[in-house]
């Protein structure tokens, strides 16, 4: 049988010879990056046609080739090898919610330890005995402000004492079990407590609304007051210390049934819509510390000292005095009753002299002997019998007559008196 390049061998080596020629050519020609094709061996710039041919034979096969593995390994890897990761998703979201857990309990031990901080800030503050306590519950009821903490009678607790925070006061024990308290709050219509304002020292009644605000009730209008105003406590209710945080004016309205007297909205001081950890004032006697109670005895016994040395002090003078009393001559009076001494001679150094004579008397003119108190008159002088004894009354002469001589006294005669005019009272 004859052969295919046998019958067509002419064609065969025409074919050849053509494609000889075109390659021949083709590793001659090149392409330009405009397009044209030109003959120039000295022009390297453009690209030879028989590479553009190869690429254009070679490309299309091996792109597909390409794609075609690329969609094979997506395939595989995103849809036929997932087989664990419905598991892995699981062990993942329990991971994340245990983290969102450990996450939100650190932030409220961070919460809980500022708040901690804060109330030994406030404990370091003031001098009173306090207890920290948990709130823990609140009353069923939204006119009823009360709440629950974890500390008790057990605990040293009593009714009445008061339970603050560091922000401000929060209310005041009302019932007291074993190992829990039952907390009034500030805000209640049926709580109460004294204040005073920080700026205008006026002073008023702390209590709720129906609405649970808190308002000082029993003030007099006073234009002094203004919002922004801090309410502190006054201390005379004896259940809060005096001076601790309130609040502040929120607002001052007209007292609905007496005219003259306002109520103060208050905006409290510490949240009472959010408690978690209170402190109840246990005593209100000062509580020291160690080095606190050094130093107080340091200073008694500083003052002791003192007050021992000025009464020694004292004692050397009195000691003094008495040495230079024995000391010192012409002090006492020989044969001369103690009581009668100079040295214990109580009376006036400077007794009241007795008026002058006048000259011309008349019948005003006092008597010789005659006692002179200032304030009195002589009717009441001589209404006295014991303030003049032995003193002979003054006598008037009669109208139209001249008086008459007083008495002279016995053994003496009478002093010749100058004739005067007659004097009509």
């Amino acid at each position: 049988m004859e052969s295919i390049f046998t019958r067509y061998r002419n064609l065969v080596v025409l074919l050849a010879i053509l494609l000889a020629q075109m390659v021949g050519l083709a590793t001659q020609v090149r392409r330009t990056a405009s397009g044209r094709n030109m003959f120039d061996p000295q022009d390297q710039s453009g690209v030879r046609l028989i590479r553009l041919w190869a690429n254009a034979i070679v490309a299309p096969p091996e792109k597909a080739i390409h794609f075609t593995r690329v969609g094979v390994v997506g395939l595989w890897q995103n849809y036929i090898d997932l087989r664990g990761v419905k598991q892995q998703n699981a062990e993942l979201e329990t991971t994340i919610g245990r983290l969102r857990l450990e996450q939100a309990e650190l932030l409220q031990d961070a919460q809980q330890g500022q708040r901690l901080q804060a109330l030994l800030g406030f404990e370091q503050r003031y001098i009173y005995k306090t207890l920290a306590a948990q709130v823990y519950g609140s009353g069923g009821s939204e006119q009823s402000h009360v709440f629950y903490i974890d500390k008790g009678a057990d605990d040293g607790l009593k009714r009445d004492m008061a339970v603050v925070t560091a922000d401000g006061i929060v209310g005041k024990v009302r019932d007291v079990f074993p190992h829990s308290a039952q907390v009034l709050a500030i805000n209640d219509q049926t709580s109460g407590a004294g204040v005073i304002l920080a700026t205008t020292r006026i002073r008023g009644i702390l209590r709720g609304n129906a609405n649970g605000q808190l308002e000082v009730v029993g003030v007099l209008a006073d234009e002094r007051i203004k919002p922004g105003e801090k309410v502190l406590t006054a201390g005379g209710d004896l259940i809060f210390p005096r001076g601790l945080p309130v609040g502040e004016v929120e607002k001052v309205v007209q007292d609905p049934v007496r005219d003259a007297f306002i109520d103060i909205l208050l905006k409290p001081a510490a949240h009472l819509d959010r408690l978690d950890e209170v402190l109840v004032i246990t005593s209100m006697e000062p509580r020291f510390s160690a080095q606190e109670k050094q130093d107080m005895a340091a200073s008694e016994a500083q003052d002791g000292a003192q007050a021992a040395a000025i009464e020694n002090q004292i004692q050397e003078q009195q000691r003094a005095a008495q040495i230079t009393a024995e000391r010192l001559p012409g002090l006492t009076v020989p044969n001369v009753p103690p009581d009668q001494q100079p040295i214990n001679d109580s009376s006036d150094p400077n007794p009241m002299a007795q008026p002058p004579q006048p000259l011309h008397p008349d019948q005003f003119s006092p008597l010789p002997g005659d006692a002179v108190v200032p304030g009195v008159s002589d009717d009441e002088l001589e209404s006295r019998p014991a303030a003049r004894t032995a003193v002979p009354k003054k006598t008037t002469a009669p109208a139209g007559g001249a008086a008459k001589p007083h008495a002279a006294a016995p053994g003496k005669s009478a002093p010749a008196k100058p004739s005067t005019p007659e004097r009509k009272p």
